[in-house]
């Protein structure tokens, strides 16, 4: 499916270059640090818009670790991005045979969004660590800047990096955000113990979530 079609519209033509943020992981449940980060990156980085693409399965995780299948996944997210035009949910990975691996990803993105467009892959500085042993990161580098997530304090081995894969410096940009101390893991488990995770999640997302796995609305 091309694009357009995954974000149920199709892609204008452009007369200058689009900067276009991507957002990838599992969702499962997407919530308000997903968002917070992703405006706060936008800004940063003056992008045009942020693509949020669940993964069908990420290769770092397995699928019997999923609470929510990938339509679920991907209906929470197209809920919590519908109040900003510059958010939009992207379904290339879904769309396809696992795994997601990020180089497919983009490829994929470049292709269908085309010359005028310049990508920025959101990730953390824990995956920066490791990132020469992702599939193809050359290439990666190639298709995209990479928008590196940080905390207040943050230290980054740009030596120790680069001798592991030369050039990623200046391929990076750092993007210094507040520790928010929310995580899909910690909702997952709040949702099976039956604690509250209410204001964690944007209010669309939580009725979701609560009609699926057959919550109280009125939990705290």
């Amino acid at each position: 499916m091309a694009l357009g079609d995954a974000l149920g519209q199709s892609i204008p033509e452009r007369t200058r270059t689009q900067a276009v943020g991507v957002f990838g992981g599992s969702f499962d449940p997407i919530h308000s640090a997903h968002l917070m980060v992703a405006h706060e990156v936008a800004h940063r980085l003056v992008l045009d818009s942020v693509l949020f693409v669940p993964a069908q399965v990420s290769p770092l995780k397995r699928a019997s670790d999923a609470m929510f299948s990938g339509q679920e996944r991907a209906r929470m997210v197209e809920i919590a991005v519908a109040d900003n035009p510059c958010f939009q949910l992207s379904t290339v990975d879904l769309d396809r045979q696992p795994p997601s691996f990020t180089v497919d990803t983009l490829s994929l993105l470049a292709r269908d969004l085309g010359p005028h467009t310049r990508l920025h892959f959101l990730m953390g500085l824990d995956s920066l660590a490791t990132f020469h042993l992702w599939r193809e990161p050359r290439a990666i580098l190639e298709l995209a800047r990479l928008a590196v997530v940080t905390r207040p304090g943050s230290h980054v081995d740009w030596e120790q990096l680069e001798v592991r894969l030369p050039g990623i410096r200046e391929r990076s940009d750092l993007i210094e955000t507040l520790e928010l101390g929310i995580s899909s893991t910690d909702i997952r488990s709040r949702i099976r113990e039956r604690l509250p995770y209410r204001y964690m999640l944007p209010s669309g997302v939580y009725d979701a979530v609560q009609d699926i796995v057959g919550g109280t609305k009125g939990q705290a």
